[in-house]
């Protein structure tokens, strides 16, 4: 059957060809491929967006989850827990230096990317300060979280660098495709956080939509950063033992 197939359109095709003897031929249908949102194929229109996302989480995680340490360390802690200071406002004051610290980072990463590597922005800039700032707030809890948890400021520190900039670097999508992942793995990448604003930045940088398609991550992010911040407050309202 397969000779018999390829006999008949051997044949097709040299009728064809007969019948276009002294024509120019032309293909019926010209296939060409297209790249959307970089057409230039720049690695540096992915890497950037990514990296805002890398940077922040690292840098937020590792500097908190050396602020509650420090108070058990030096002994300051019971005195703190003594005061009628609530457990959030004991969160939101320990983060508040921390947080101006990483607003500014998120400016001077957007203004790099935007200026110097001449990255495309197409997106607004209020969803990307919008969503930056929701990122920043639940990665300072996640580190205050881990030094409520461990009491020690190396021990919080390792922790901080396995939780938070290891996942951020390979499970995200900043590095490695996360289609291309195993399975397993792909479904590990759904509890990093740096994920969902991967997502966020690349769709404001390079495809310049908005929360109509980007609600689902921000709807993650937001739930993200209320979890954590519950469970440090939780952690730092219960007594000494």
């Amino acid at each position: 059957m397969n000779a018999v197939t390829r006999t008949y359109s051997l044949n097709l095709r040299n009728q064809g060809q007969n019948m276009h003897a002294g024509f120019q031929t032309t293909v019926p249908v010209d296939s060409q491929v297209r790249v959307w949102y970089n057409a230039t194929l720049e690695s540096k229109n992915y890497v950037v967006p990514g990296l805002i996302a890398v940077i922040l989480m690292m840098i937020s995680a590792l500097l908190t989850s050396l602020t509650i340490a420090r108070e058990w360390e030096m002994g300051t802690m019971e005195q703190l827990l003594s005061t009628p200071l609530r457990p959030a406002e004991l969160v939101l004051g320990k983060m508040s230096a921390y947080f101006i610290v990483g607003v500014m980072d998120t400016i001077i990463s957007v203004v790099v990317g935007i200026y110097i590597f001449q990255v495309p922005f197409r997106g607004s800039i209020v969803l990307l300060a919008v969503t930056s700032f929701v990122f920043l707030f639940g990665a300072l809890c996640w580190g205050i979280l881990l030094s409520a948890i461990t009491k020690q400021q190396l021990l919080a520190y390792q922790l901080g660098i396995v939780t938070s900039f290891l996942p951020s670097f390979l499970l995200s999508g900043f590095l490695y495709a996360i289609d291309n992942m195993p399975v397993p793995i792909q479904v590990i990448t759904h509890f990093v956080p740096a994920r969902y604003f991967v997502t966020i930045l690349k769709g404001i940088f390079l495809r310049g939509v908005g929360l109509d398609v980007l609600w689902v991550d921000f709807s993650f992010l937001i739930a993200f950063s209320l979890l954590v911040f519950l469970a440090a407050t939780a952690k730092l309202r219960q007594k000494l033992a």
